[in-house]
């Protein structure tokens, strides 16, 4: 194994203590001593004194960590100038390693290092050193400290603090925005050249994304990324140390970058008109079919109102925005009619709920279509022309005399035939009847108002060519009262009178009833019968509705 010699110090030590430390162009010397002559008077005979100084003497101690040689490393030596090199001296080691890692030769005081040493792990150790007589066991020196210090090679490559990082930045970002920071350290020691010194390079992700070489800041490299075009990037970063210089090792990253979204695109009908119909008897809020705007964002930058913004529909028709599927439904919003009108046209819009003002330029954030609607025509039943009827008849009317009519027609195009019936649950006593072809009511039985004043009978109107489709409307009669009854005393009345009442005195009031029934009300006229009206004991006065009986 080659030693290398250029690293040397001697340390000298005598009774008096110091350091001599040698540059590494000083060779390696066996001994190194200086006699000095210490010149001074004694109190008691005034010789010359002479002291000779004494020492040790070693190479300063630099290893390089990892050395892989078939040897084993050689460190340095130890040496003081006590030693004659007769082996009466024996040179032990203490302290960090020694006896493992280091090892002495107790004859010679060369050191090696038994072991390949890692600066990573521990960069110092702090030995002790002493030599001592192998006969008396008398320590020739005192211990002394040193040092040995491992030299750092570049043996570790850099290493981020993530194996996989995850950013994410909004669409449209101006180029130069930041994204994400990724780190990397390195082992080696920072002081001692440049095997820590790293730079950070980009391998994949270009021209997207550019890196910062010192601080590792990853950022946009590119104008206006659309995340419609493309939402995930993925994204190689190296480490390299030796200042970037070839030959220096390296590590790598992946970064995961998504583009999160902004509302950057208005919504799109993918037609210009839609169609659709309805049957005219679609009862109101009746959905009729959907029209979707597609809008390329996502989140609340893609929701979308829809509204009717003209349109002679307008009144007839709405439109409802289903806000998770995104869809405007269109209903029906009044009563349609296939004989008044059979098309409707509506004007549609879509219009983003969250618009964005930074890309307001880019247009408005709506657009239109039109909607065609259809009114398709059904056999509905017949329609009367009234909701009700009013008759009113004379109670002594004849029976077959005609009373009314009523009238209903086909409301469909074709304008089918009518007939008409009377419901004879409400006319058990088949008092009324009707001709089916004209709806004329005619009387099957006589009348009596004071009986029944009024009868309430439903009238069915029914198409001959589809009987399923048929109508009923109520038939209200009033009986008209004509004076076809006499009067009549309320109550039988049986009066007594005294044998002695005066002449004039009221002896009995008597009330008369009628059951016809004159608008203004009944006038009666009171009198005796003719045969006891000749040589009467009584007197009547009345008066309209009463009789008064006298005594004469």
């Amino acid at each position: 194994m080659m030693r290398t010699h250029s690293f040397l110090t001697v340390l000298l030590w005598s009774s008096v203590f110091y350091v001599v430390r040698m540059t590494p162009s000083q060779k390696r010397t066996n001994k190194h001593s200086h006699s000095e002559r210490i010149t001074g008077l004694s109190e008691n005979d005034g010789k010359t004194l002479h002291r000779t100084k004494r020492g040790w003497m070693w190479n300063q101690f630099f290893l390089l960590e990892e050395y892989t040689g078939p040897d084993t490393q050689y460190v340095g030596k130890l040496h003081t100038d006590q030693d004659k090199g007769d082996g009466n001296l024996k040179y032990i080691l203490t302290g960090d390693g020694a006896g493992s890692l280091f090892i002495i030769d107790e004859n010679t005081g060369d050191i090696h290092a038994a072991k390949k040493l890692d600066r990573e792990e521990k960069s110092l150790y702090v030995l002790r050193a002493k030599a001592i007589d192998r006969k008396t066991g008398r320590q020739v020196e005192p211990e002394s400290e040193f040092i040995i210090k491992i030299h750092d090679i570049n043996d570790n490559e850099p290493k981020f603090t993530k194996d996989m990082y995850t950013a994410s930045i909004p669409e449209m970002s101006g180029v130069g925005t930041s994204v994400i920071q990724v780190t990397a350290t390195d082992a080696d020691d920072a002081n001692y050249g440049n095997s820590a010194k790293v730079v950070y390079s980009i391998l994949q992700g270009q021209p997207y994304f550019s890196v910062d070489p010192e601080t590792g800041i990853i950022k946009t490299a590119l104008p206006d990324m659309s995340r419609e075009n493309r939402e995930q990037y993925q994204v190689v970063i190296q480490a390299k140390d030796m200042g970037g210089q070839m030959g220096g090792l390296s590590g790598t990253t992946t970064v995961n970058i998504t583009l999160t979204d902004v509302n950057d695109n208005p919504p799109r009908f993918p037609q210009s008109s839609y169609q659709f119909s309805s049957p005219e008897s679609a009862p109101p809020g009746t959905p009729l079919g959907r029209i979707k705007a597609n809008d390329p964002d996502v989140g609340e930058n893609a929701e979308i109102e829809y509204s009717i913004s003209n349109g002679d529909g307008s009144d007839m028709f709405d439109i409802i925005t289903d806000k998770d599927a995104q869809e405007g439904i269109i209903t029906v919003k009044k009563h349609l009619d296939f004989e008044n009108k059979v098309l409707y046209t509506l004007k549609v819009e879509a219009s983003n709920t969250h618009p964005d003002p930074r890309f307001l330029q880019l247009g408005p954030f709506k657009d239109t279509a039109f909607v065609k609607i259809s009114v398709e025509d059904i056999d509905e039943p017949p329609v009367f022309s009234r909701p009700w009827y009013l008759i009113e008849v004379d109670e002594d009317a004849k029976e077959g005399s005609i009373i009314g009519q009523v009238v209903a027609q086909d409301p469909d195009i074709a304008k089918n035939a009518i007939k008409y019936s009377v419901d004879r649950h409400t006319d058990l006593d088949r008092i009324f009847n009707i001709y089916s072809g004209n709806g004329s009511l005619f009387l099957s039985k006589p009348l009596d108002r004071e009986e029944t004043p009024w009868h309430n009978i439903t009238v069915i109107a029914t198409e001959i060519n589809n009987p399923k489709q048929s109508s009923q409307i109520p038939v209200f009669i009033r009986i008209l009262d004509i004076n076809d009854h006499a009067p009549e005393f309320a109550n039988y009345y049986e009066t007594f009178v005294c044998e002695n009442a005066k002449a004039g005195q009221l002896i009995q009031t008597v009330s008369a009833i009628d059951k016809d029934q004159p608008p203004r009300g009944h006038k009666f006229f009171f009198e005796l019968v003719p045969e006891f009206a000749v040589h009467p004991n009584f007197s009547v006065k009345g008066n309209i509705y009463k009789m008064y009986l006298y005594c004469a």
